[in-house]
């Protein structure tokens, strides 16, 4: 990863650890969005206010509830009343040190992920005017939007900034693992210490999952199966088919495709047919299923999945060399788990927020206008 020198907490010298990895630092701060207590409580408001929706239900929260890990505990995620979303939602916590958000990397800040989040067809659907409207009907908007940007009125992209800075403070650098490549060799556990030789090692987890994120931020085929929901659900199949439209397909490929070309979206390239970018490892202890369709279960389903040596679908030709058979032992699948679960630290849970509501705007000139 690019920015993994810069994201590393200092590792302490003399220190034996495995070259490749680092304990997370502090997330990066743009300097055009800078972080101030009264922004994020304002950006907590937003990301669970259902405002920032077409249907005003559809709060950042939907796909992203704390009790699930900060995701959803189901393959796909929420979808759009009418729709059914049609791909895993992604845990925010530690989103904000990714170079590259959402599965293709189509996102390049949590500003601009936001914005694609609040507007998505089938996930928030709202209109940029309607909903910088609505805000405009919430005195305890108007008042914050003032005090925090200078606003006469709320400006939609503010929101955005707002909520941005609110999941800058969604991070867990705390951790067994961190502890430990920090200098305190008592903070894993013998079978987690074997599950750290065999990740940098045998098993080779090491190859995509490196630096303080544990990710390349790179893209690859592992070979993952399509969605199964893709068999049998109506609205889960037109939902697919929508994608593969709004995303300008030929009609060859709209006819005949039955997976999720991920990041060949981008840029229509047939070499990039079936790859997704490398997810960090943190915090998925909360997170299950997994994969950017949901199709496996467990973190240990996980580990034997890359045991056999990956899995396969329609694009076979882009699968990653680095996926083979590794060979594991039982013994050694339960210790790479163990590691994989010394990533998460604690849960981060919190409470919905009361929300301000909506009033009659003032006559020009009144008070509070």
């Amino acid at each position: 990863m690019a920015a993994a020198a810069v994201l590393a907490a200092a590792a302490p010298a003399g220190a034996v650890r495995p070259p490749g990895l680092a304990p997370l630092g502090p997330p990066p701060v743009p300097a055009d969005n800078p972080m101030s207590a009264e922004k994020v409580e304002l950006g907590k408001l937003l990301f669970f206010d259902p405002i920032l929706s077409g249907n005003y239900a559809m709060p950042c929260a939907v796909c992203h509830f704390p009790e699930a890990g900060w995701s959803v505990p189901e393959p796909v995620s929420t979808g759009y009343p009418g729709t059914i979303h049609w791909r895993n939602s992604q845990t925010i916590i530690n989103a904000a040190y990714y170079g590259k958000l959402f599965w293709a990397g189509s996102s390049r800040s949590l500003e601009s992920q936001a914005r694609s989040a609040a507007r998505g067809a089938v996930a928030g659907n709202g209109e940029d005017d309607m909903m910088e409207a609505r805000l405009a009907f919430v005195p305890e908007y108007r008042r914050r939007f003032k005090e925090v940007f200078g606003d006469d009125w709320p400006n939609i992209r503010h929101a955005y900034m707002a909520i941005a800075a609110f999941e800058r403070t969604l991070v867990q650098t705390d951790t067994p693992f961190d502890r430990y490549m920090r200098g305190d060799d008592a903070a894993l556990n013998a079978s987690q210490k074997r599950g750290l030789a065999l990740f940098s090692g045998k098993a080779n987890c090491i190859a995509c999952h490196s630096g303080p994120l544990l990710t390349d931020e790179k893209y690859h085929n592992v070979g993952v199966p399509p969605y199964n929901g893709w068999e049998d659900d109506a609205v889960a199949q037109i939902t697919f088919r929508f994608e593969l439209y709004a995303k300008g397909v030929t009609e060859d490929m709209y006819r005949k495709t039955k997976d999720d070309p991920g990041l060949y979206f981008r840029a229509k390239d047939r070499k990039h047919l079936g790859k997704f970018r490398t997810p960090s490892l943190r915090y998925t202890k909360y997170t299950a299923p997994y994969m950017h369709n949901g199709m496996i279960e467990t973190l240990r389903d996980v580990v034997e999945f890359y045991n056999g040596g990956g899995g396969e679908n329609e694009f076979a030709a882009t699968k990653s060399p680095l996926i083979r058979p590794l060979g594991l032992t039982g013994a050694e699948m339960d210790d790479l788990v163990a590691f994989l679960e010394s990533l998460s630290g604690e849960e981060i849970l919190m409470e919905t927020p009361d929300l301000p509501v909506m009033q009659p705007l003032p006559p020009p000139g009144g008070k509070g206008s």
